[in-house]
């Protein structure tokens, strides 16, 4: 009778824990997802002599549809890019030509900096994209977080797993390690100054580190965010891109 108690203890305890975990990531979710949102940015990529500072304006919609344009320095204004469902193309001034970026070109950096075209395209929900199990709780930068491993559901992610560190009480990762199938850790991020931004609770500060190569990583900043804009339907068309 003992024993029969102790494994229902541990199942009912297996599926709190699972229950948990899905609605610590749905939290997180309804934070960081949105309808669309218009922001932007400063990225600054610390290079192994230098570093270099370049702003841009962003539009998305879902996780289907988004656009960038560069706006600084002189060399990279006017270049932009667009994301339709899987496909993405890139528009240089200096060409006056579009470019499409795929197969094995999406692993490439941005801009030489740390994250990759991959990067910027992934945008799904975290919960329909991955499963998530609690494996703890640490203290990040004096905030109380819970520790997610989280493993992918789904075959084309760049990242098989990813471990989080997600705020007890804001619901915003704080830090992120995303690994290979292999189990090799690719990339880590660092998430700071977080606000509250039309009702929810935001990152507004991410610093992306490529484990793969040196240097000290890239600060990407939002320095302007709005969510549930309204876009117009013509951001997100390849004619957008030489207007």
């Amino acid at each position: 009778m003992k024993t029969i108690i102790t494994i229902i203890a541990l199942l009912v305890g297996l599926t709190g824990n699972a229950q948990d975990a899905k609605t610590i990531l749905q939290k997180v979710d309804d934070n960081m997802s949105s309808k669309n949102r218009v922001f932007e940015s400063t990225m600054v990529i610390h290079g192994k002599r230098n570093s270099r500072t370049i702003t841009s304006r962003s539009y998305s919609e879902g996780e289907k549809q988004s656009f960038t344009e560069y706006l600084s320095p002189a060399r990279e204004q006017g270049t932009k890019m667009l994301k339709v469902n899987d496909q993405l193309w890139i528009y240089s001034p200096s060409t006056d030509r579009t470019i499409q970026i795929s197969g094995h070109m999406l692993r490439q950096s941005v801009m030489g900096s740390d994250l990759s075209y991959e990067d910027m395209m992934e945008d799904r929900k975290l919960t329909e994209v991955y499963e998530p199990k609690v494996t703890g709780e640490e203290t990040i930068e004096g905030r109380k977080a819970y520790v997610l491993e989280l493993t992918a559901l789904v075959s084309d992610l760049a990242y098989h797993k990813r471990k989080m560190w997600i705020d007890t009480e804001r619901f915003v990762p704080v830090k992120e390690e995303l690994y290979a199938k292999s189990g090799q850790l690719l990339k880590q991020t660092t998430l700071s100054d977080v606000q509250q931004i039309q009702g929810r609770w935001f990152p507004t500060s991410i610093v992306f580190k490529d484990m793969l190569k040196d240097g000290k990583g890239t600060e990407f900043k939002m320095t302007n965010i709005k969510f549930n804009q309204d876009i117009p339907a013509y951001i997100f068309t390849k004619a957008a891109l030489k207007k």
